[in-house]
């Protein structure tokens, strides 16, 4: 872009120390600002929604996996958008986006109710419809284009010591999500949910503005080097040795497959139990409560699994993290399928909160570790996609898995076998680079 700085009071090259510190911190709060649009940010919605749109819980979920599902078509292309365009002004509209959603959202009622008496025509079809495409939109500026350009942004910054970077932008987050349930009952309880939604679409128009003044895409626009470097001999040897995949060179790898796929069962996994968590443990007579709570000790294990492989990262294989990652996966299947047991509880939270330490630190760091940076937003927005569908399909299947076959567990059997076959096909892999 020619003026890098166009609407902005602050170059960074005028500030004292070196900008990346400002893009993690900022980064990471855009990275948590897409919490309307993730599941976790939703889910609290969820009951109090479909009652008040006159749903059910099937109906719902296939709201949300239509519109979650129609978002991954449009994602892939947001990270070529990434590539063309940058962090700054991909965020930008994809914050003012999500906050404009979410703000129809709250009306959501008082739309359907006009479209009845419009057309005289009352069925379940037109909540059903509207909910779907606000779905649509939500998703795919939230936890499609919001995450991955904030996301990106951080990791471009930074090179040589992005394990320890992403470490503090992971603890940041997870405390965020994990908070997020809390807080957004809390809020719903003292506002009503119509309120807190358009509580938490002002909260998003303001930091669109932060976007527009503190993100910036990557330190070359401003003859600046990743991790604050000067331009030394040493550090243009080593820039010179990396290689830029193309999105269609990494696709050609066993990598890519097998670590997005991984990456995608932690969505669907993690996505599918998040949007029923309430329900599931009712269904083995534990209260509210107590469902939301689960998340405080899997966000506690996250931040602690994150912190120390992101550390790692920068001396350790990756190819021992996928395996990790889909050894929790399974822990997280059994514990599901033994919930009614204390036993189950546990594996739960040990499961749920190692793979989603892990997923920190793979979808952050070994994208451009193993493809380069020059193509990160095409790969990573391909990527994205696979998560996005996987999260997509995830709650309509664990409903129907409850309401067609009376119990949640048995989508285990299912994720089981993924796992195997996923386990199975990684033993091959190995660091393009």
């Amino acid at each position: 872009m020619s003026n890098p700085n166009k609407f902005s009071f602050i170059n960074p090259k005028k500030v004292p120390f070196f900008y990346g510190y400002v893009i993690l911190f900022i980064g990471s709060i855009g990275v948590l600002a897409s919490t309307p649009g993730q599941t976790i940010g939703i889910s609290v919605f969820t009951d109090p929604v479909k009652d008040a749109l006159g749903l059910t819980r099937n109906q719902f979920s296939n709201a949300y996996m239509i519109g979650t599902f129609l978002s991954a078509l449009l994602v892939a292309k947001a990270g070529v958008w990434f590539d063309t365009y940058g962090a700054r002004y991909v965020a930008f509209f994809a914050t003012l986006l999500l906050g404009i959603s979410v703000l129809i959202c709250s009306v959501s009622v008082e739309i359907s109710t006009y479209i009845k008496a419009l057309f005289n025509f009352d069925s379940w079809f037109i909540p059903f419809l509207l909910i779907t495409v606000l779905f649509f939109f939500v998703r795919f500026s939230g936890q499609g284009v919001l995450t991955m350009a904030s996301r990106n942004m951080i990791m471009i910054w930074f090179k040589k010591n992005r394990g320890k970077i992403n470490a503090i932008s992971s603890i940041t987050v997870s405390l965020g999500f994990s908070s997020a349930p809390i807080f957004i009952n809390k809020l719903i309880d003292d506002n009503g949910w119509q309120m807190s939604w358009q509580i938490i679409a002002i909260c998003l128009f303001i930091f669109s503005l932060c976007v527009l003044q503190l993100y910036r895409n990557k330190p070359e626009n401003f003859n600046m080097l990743p991790d604050g470097e000067t331009k030394k001999h040493d550090v243009i040897k080593v820039e010179s040795i990396e290689i830029d995949f193309t999105l269609k060179e990494a696709k050609n790898t066993r990598a890519f497959w097998m670590f997005g796929l991984a990456l995608a069962f932690s969505s669907f996994f993690s996505t599918g139990f998040t949007f029923h968590v309430v329900s599931i443990f009712a269904s083995h007579d534990y209260s509210k409560t107590q469902a939301i709570a689960i998340f405080i000790p899997i966000s506690i294990i996250a931040i602690s699994v994150s912190t120390l492989c992101n550390i790692l990262s920068d001396y350790v294989q990756h190819k021992v993290y996928l395996y990790l990652m889909l050894l929790s996966g399974v822990l997280a299947s059994l514990g599901l399928i033994f919930l009614s047991n204390s036993i189950g509880v546990y594996l739960l939270i040990i499961g749920l909160g190692v793979y989603s330490g892990l997923f920190a630190v793979v979808n952050a760091v070994t994208w451009p570790r193993f493809y380069g940076r020059k193509y990160l937003g095409s790969i990573t927005g391909k990527i994205m996609s696979f998560l996005v569908v996987a999260s997509a399909i995830a709650p309509s299947l664990f409903s129907y898995s409850f309401t067609g076959l009376g119990s949640y567990t048995y989508i285990s059997y299912i994720t089981l076998a993924f796992l195997l076959f996923l386990i199975i096909g990684s033993f091959k892999v190995k660091n393009p680079q």
